[in-house]
């Protein structure tokens, strides 16, 4: 059974990888708090801003004219954050904001923007709601708003009540990645894409309810955060039921566990592993396992390109050309573009070259 700290772990991880998280749960079960907590770990300020009461104007800032032209002017917790760089933006009651006010929230929670102010790279965005059915005057959230954030359940339990009530409850376990962590994101996107070319439908699906449209859903941003948080939740080590909630957080319940479920049937190497000696190198039987382990290695080297790397790829992509053609002829491209100044081109290479050619990456 999914407990508060798991979930609390999960938000944490959200929170370090700057991916917008959304906590459900019925009123007066301590989402607010355990967000406030996060952020006193954190040593981050907590701008708390309770969407229900806000005019569309608060986040999409007020106009005014000057001197003949229109700016929107950002409200003063927008500036705050601003000035402080990094923090927490807290949307509360999210789901009792009308949709004038959730359609005002969309460039807010993806792209850090009120008014005309940017808000810096270092905001993070968290958000609380009660089931529209639970909440006063609640609204579904909108199929868009929903897409931007990874979804989270915080449940109630007799235990950690009866323990919170004993001996406090814990302040949740920051999560601090390293600066450079994101190394590990086009390894996992390949993952999410050799998955997504064995299942089309897992690209895109928008529910025809309203009441699922306002939850977890598969897109291409949702599953581009779900690659994000799976390369996070490897970095921290974290464990398979953070990283369980988080992708199915991202994707919706269904989707997240056969995603799940065919990278461990998968058991795809490291690229990492097959670069430092790619002799060693089995290339997985199925097409779509086989696709994704050549995308993550051409990926791997495209995020830290070297002639050993580059040379070392090739070796692995020369097996692969003979066995599964059309696999390796895709990730060759990528492999192609991310050749380091100066290496020369390997005899492998020729295999692909009619291909390469024709897609202008080989002159």
């Amino acid at each position: 059974m999914i407990d508060q700290h798991t979930v609390a772990d999960a938000l944490g991880l959200a929170v370090a990888a700057g991916v917008p998280a959304l906590l459900w749960g019925a009123p007066g079960t301590g989402k607010t708090s355990v967000v406030r907590a996060l952020a006193d770990a954190l040593d981050l300020p907590c701008e708390v801003v309770i969407a229900s009461i806000r005019e569309p104007a608060d986040f999409a800032g007020l106009p005014i004219v000057d001197a003949g032209q229109v700016s929107f002017a950002p409200p003063s917790w927008a500036r705050r954050l601003a000035d402080v760089e990094h923090g927490l933006l807290f949307l509360d009651e999210i789901s009792t904001a009308p949709p004038a006010v959730q359609a005002a929230l969309l460039r807010v929670v993806l792209e850090r923007t009120v008014g005309d102010l940017t808000l810096p790279a270092g905001i993070r965005t968290v958000a609380a709601a009660n089931p529209p059915e639970q909440a006063a005057d609640g609204w579904d959230l909108s199929a868009p708003l929903a897409n931007r954030f990874v979804h989270l359940d915080w449940p109630v339990d007799a235990r950690t009540m009866a323990e919170g009530f004993a001996g406090g409850w814990p302040p949740p376990t920051p999560v601090k990645l390293a600066a450079d962590w994101e190394w590990l994101v086009p390894q996992t996107r390949a993952w999410v894409a050799g998955f997504v070319g064995v299942r089309p439908g897992a690209v895109l699906s928008v529910p025809t309810e309203a009441v699922s449209a306002g939850r977890a859903w598969p897109s291409p941003r949702s599953w581009d955060m779900a690659a994000r948080l799976l390369a996070a939740g490897r970095v921290a080590d974290s464990s398979e039921d953070v990283v369980a909630l988080l992708m199915k957080g991202c994707v919706g319940d269904g989707m997240g566990v056969e995603f799940l479920a065919w990278l461990a049937e998968g058991d795809l190497p490291d690229p990492e592993v097959v670069l430092a000696d790619p002799d060693s190198f089995e290339l997985p039987e199925r097409g779509d396992r086989a696709f994704a382990a050549l995308t993550a290695i051409a990926a791997a080297v495209a995020a830290q390109p070297t002639v050993q790397r580059w040379n070392a790829a090739w070796k692995v992509f020369g097996r692969a050309g003979d066995t599964a053609p059309d696999a390796a002829a895709v990730a060759a491209r990528t492999l192609v573009r991310s050749r380091p100044d100066g290496a020369p081109v390997p005899p492998e290479v020729a295999q692909f070259a009619p291909m390469l050619q024709a897609a202008g990456l080989l002159g």
